[in-house]
């Protein structure tokens, strides 16, 4: 049984543990978490292919239509409406609508894919930015890939490039902006297990603080 009511969204840079500190609290907490599932999500609910989800997965696009697509959205229109739009678009559309799905079903974790923004009208959500000193996050992936130095610190600066560019762009917000979220949390300053406390005991204050206000 979940030891929550908070659906908790994390946006992470690469190699700082962000995924790994997330399953700690879901675990702890008894709630599921959505990563790639996410994904697995959106396919099938959309009918678009699951290798698209994989090509498209937090990366950026700089089509000019990207505000005609969200007047389409915030109009109301249902996914069987955008037969002529690029197919990023749909994408990230279909992503957009099974995150929100996945958060009417109960409290959760959700890591990156712009979760937070999805969520921003749900009260009940708490959104984590997780970040580390860029040593530890080259000597955790160096490790964990088995790469050089050189590799690991190129490998980090590509994707956290990536994210932060879809993020951007998808988001009326900015990526790794202390006021994009409700809270920022340096992993190597805290550990693994100290930000995994970290999170929870948050969890624990916005539940408090929201009881008190009703």
């Amino acid at each position: 049984m979940a030891k929550t009511n908070t659906i908790i969204t994390i946006g992470r840079q690469y190699g700082s543990a962000g995924r790994e500190i997330g399953y700690k609290v879901a675990n702890d907490l008894g709630i599921k978490l959505y990563d790639k599932e996410m994904l697995d999500r959106a396919a099938k609910e959309s009918g678009i292919c699951q290798e698209l989800f994989e090509t498209h997965d937090e990366k950026p696009t700089n089509s000019f239509l990207y505000s005609l697509v969200m007047d389409t959205y915030s109009l109301g229109y249902t996914s069987g409406s955008y037969t002529d739009m690029p197919i990023n678009h749909k994408v990230f559309l279909a992503q957009f609508d099974a995150i929100k799905k996945i958060a009417d079903e109960g409290p959760c974790i959700l890591v990156g894919r712009c979760a937070d923004y999805a969520l921003e009208e749900y009260d009940n959500v708490l959104s984590i930015f997780i970040h580390a000193d860029l040593d530890a996050r080259i000597r955790r992936i160096a490790r964990i890939y088995d790469l050089t130095d050189a590799k690991a610190k190129d490998l980090i600066q590509k994707t956290d490039k990536r994210r932060s560019s879809y993020y951007n762009y998808y988001s009326n917000k900015k990526w790794g902006a202390a006021d994009s979220y409700d809270i920022c949390l340096d992993s190597s300053l805290l550990g693994i297990d100290g930000t995994a406390d970290a999170i929870k005991q948050l969890v624990e204050i916005k539940e408090r603080e929201g009881d008190k206000r009703l």
